[in-house]
C-alpha cells in the first residue's frame, strides 16, 4: 500500500496491477488492504463470512432457492399470465439451479442454463433474477444486464386473406369458422373473441364493447354489415361460443394448427389474426388512434410491433397538391377607406 496525492493505493504483487483504494485515511486503507488480501488467503471462509451477514438481515436468505423465486412470483399472478409462469417453471432447462440457493449462484450456472434453454427460458429467468434483485434476496446481480444473450424471436406473421378463406371453406363447424371469421373482422386475441357475450353487443350503434383478459383494457370496435350477419348466427344471449370458450387457449391454438394441416399452411397461429388486422387497418389508413381502441392496445410502441410489416402505397405529392383548395384571401381596405365606411 502506498499514498499518491493524499489517496492511499494498492498494488498486487502477483501482477503488479495499482489500483485506488479511494480513501486518505491511513487506517481505513490498511483495513481495506487487509479486507483484499483475506478474500485472496480464504475465498470459502469469505463466503461464510458474507452469508452470515446476509444471514442476520434476513435469517432465510442463505436458504433461499431458484425454485421458491418462481413459486413466489406464481403466486403473485392471475388467469393466463399465471398458467405461462407455471408452464415455464417446469422448463427442463432450469433444472440445474432449481435448487440452487441464490447467493451460491453464479454466471456460469446461468449461461449453462441459456445455452441448453429456449427463447422462454432467456425470457422468463430473467424475470426471474430481475424479481429477485427488485426483492433484495440477491446482494448483488448474478448476470450484468448487458452480459445476458439477446432475445431472438422467431418471425411473426399476418395470415393472409387468401389464407384465411381457405380456413374457413375448409371448417365444417359452423360456430367455429364464425369464430376465425370474428378474428379476421375484430382483430381481437383467441381467448378474447372466444368469451365474447351477446351482451358485449350494441346494435343500436353497431359496436362490441370487451375487456381484454390479458390487460383488463377495453377494446371498443366497430362492425359493419359482414359482421352483423355472422353475429345473427350465434347466439342471442350468454356466450357467442360457449364451446370453445370452455377450452384452454393451448388447446385451441392446437385445433387450429390440425385445421392448418389439412389445407396446406404453415408459420401462422390464431395470433396472426390479430397482426393481419393491424396490417389491413394501416394500409387502408385507418387512424392510429382508433386501431388502438379497436385492439384495446394502450402504448403505441406495441401496436406499431404489430403493423410494422404493412405495406403502404403513398400517393404522389402532385395529387396532395393538385387537390388544395384555394383558400381567398380578404385583404384589408386602405386607411382612409376604413375611416371613411
Amino acid at each position: 500500500m502506498f499514498p499518491r496525492n493524499g489517496v492511499y493505493y494498492c498494488e498486487d504483487k502477483t501482477t503488479g496491477k495499482q489500483t485506488s483504494l479511494r480513501t486518505k485515511d491511513e487506517a481505513e486503507a490498511l483495513t481495506l488492504l487487509n479486507a483484499k488480501n483475506e478474500a485472496f488467503r480464504q475465498p470459502v471462509l469469505n463466503l461464510q463470512i458474507a452469508r452470515t451477514y446476509l444471514t442476520a438481515c434476513d435469517p432465510i436468505l442463505s436458504a433461499r432457492t431458484w425454485q421458491h423465486v418462481m413459486e413466489q412470483i406464481i403466486s403473485t399472478k392471475t388467469g393466463n399470465t399465471r398458467t405461462r409462469w407455471q408452464t415455464a417453471s417446469q422448463d427442463k432447462a432450469l433444472d440445474s439451479i432449481r435448487g440452487r440457493k441464490l447467493v451460491e449462484t453464479s454466471a456460469e450456472h446461468f449461461l449453462k442454463v441459456l445455452k441448453c434453454g429456449t427463447v422462454s427460458t432467456n425470457v422468463y429467468l430473467r424475470r426471474a433474477h430481475n424479481y429477485a434483485v427488485g426483492m433484495h434476496w440477491l446482494p448483488w446481480p448474478v448476470l450484468p444486464k448487458l452480459h445476458w444473450p439477446p432475445v431472438q424471436y422467431k418471425e411473426k406473421r399476418a395470415i393472409t386473406f387468401e389464407e384465411h378463406q381457405k380456413v374457413i371453406n375448409r371448417e365444417r363447424n359452423a360456430a367455429t369458422r364464425a369464430f376465425f371469421q370474428l378474428l379476421w373482422h375484430l382483430g381481437g386475441s383467441q381467448s378474447d373473441v372466444a368469451t365474447l357475450t351477446a351482451e358485449d353487443i350494441d346494435w343500436k350503434n353497431r359496436t362490441i364493447a370487451y375487456q381484454r383478459n390479458k390487460t383488463g383494457v377495453t377494446a371498443l370496435i366497430s362492425f359493419g354489415n359482414e359482421v352483423a350477419a355472422i353475429l345473427r348466427t350465434l347466439p342471442s344471449s350468454g356466450q357467442l361460443f360457449p364451446a370453445l370458450a370452455r377450452i384452454q387457449e393451448q388447446h385451441r391454438a392446437k385445433l387450429f394448427t390440425m385445421r392448418l394441416a389439412t389445407v396446406g399452411i404453415s408459420g401462422v397461429s390464431l395470433h396472426s389474426y390479430r397482426y393481419a388486422w393491424a396490417e389491413r387497418a394501416k394500409e387502408a389508413g385507418y387512424p392510429e388512434r382508433y386501431a388502438m381502441q379497436a385492439l384495446g392496445h394502450s402504448s403505441k410502441a406495441i401496436h406499431r410491433a404489430y403493423s410494422k410489416k404493412a405495406h403502404v402505397k403513398l400517393p404522389p405529392l402532385e395529387d396532395y397538391e393538385k387537390k388544395m383548395t384555394v383558400v381567398p384571401v380578404i385583404l384589408p381596405l386602405p386607411m382612409t377607406d376604413a375611416f371613411a365606411n
